[in-house]
């Protein structure tokens, strides 16, 4: 039987060849970006309404935009790489950064996760806690990113506390004072994105004046 992987490597590239499909032939790594981030936030919707259907057509419609890629990349005739090359370079790297199930030894949870990120650093060759995060995606998640960072490469910068969460808040409070927070800030005209990616683009400045510090 044939594998339907195969079989979805095979119409990519008939649509992308002489005679296929003249839409799909002209499209180009940029020009298909913003189906990629559409398709990612279809099935992030399915994911909440729990819609199984739904699941797994918008998750196919993810892997469409990878096989996508893929076959535009492999026409690069400079540097070209296939769908098996992305396949064996993130079995490769899941591989690596999981020595605790190919190699036996025995981690906790907190170690999972500090070696991944330790790993990564490795890998990349990353002297900054900033190397490696597309500073382009939302606010909200660059913001948690780049704490998350700075805690794990053990710097300490202090961030402004102006209001204290109780200590019993759960996510179902936490929502409810964001979007009050949101709702006031609109009140006043101020554009809640832009307000947090202000502050987290000064955030990224202290990281950045600390890592010049301590060289």
């Amino acid at each position: 039987m044939t594998s339907e992987l195969i079989r979805l490597q095979e119409v990519m590239h008939r649509l992308r060849s002489p005679g296929g499909c003249p839409w799909d032939a002209e499209q180009t790594h940029e020009s298909l970006l913003k189906y990629l981030l559409e398709e990612s936030y279809e099935f992030s919707e399915a994911v909440d309404e729990r819609d199984r259907t739904a699941m797994r057509e918008e998750l196919g419609d993810v892997l469409l935009q990878v096989y996508f890629h893929a076959a535009i990349a492999a026409e690069d005739l400079a540097d070209p790489f296939t769908i098996e090359d992305v396949a064996g370079g993130i079995a490769d790297k899941l591989i690596r950064r999981h020595p605790h199930v190919f190699s036996g030894s025995e981690v906790t949870f907190d170690d999972v996760l500090e070696n991944w990120e330790k790993q990564k650093r490795e890998e990349k060759g990353r002297t900054s806690a900033i190397e490696g995060v597309p500073l382009a995606q939302p606010a909200m998640a660059l913001a948690a990113k780049m704490i998350y960072r700075a805690d794990k490469y053990g710097y300490s910068l202090p961030v402004s506390h102006p209001i204290t969460l109780p200590s019993d808040t759960d996510e179902a409070k936490l929502g409810e004072i964001l979007l009050g927070v949101i709702d006031q800030a609109q009140e006043l005209g101020i554009d809640a994105e832009i307000a947090l990616r202000t502050a987290t683009k000064i955030y990224i400045a202290a990281i950045q004046e600390h890592e010049a510090g301590a060289k």
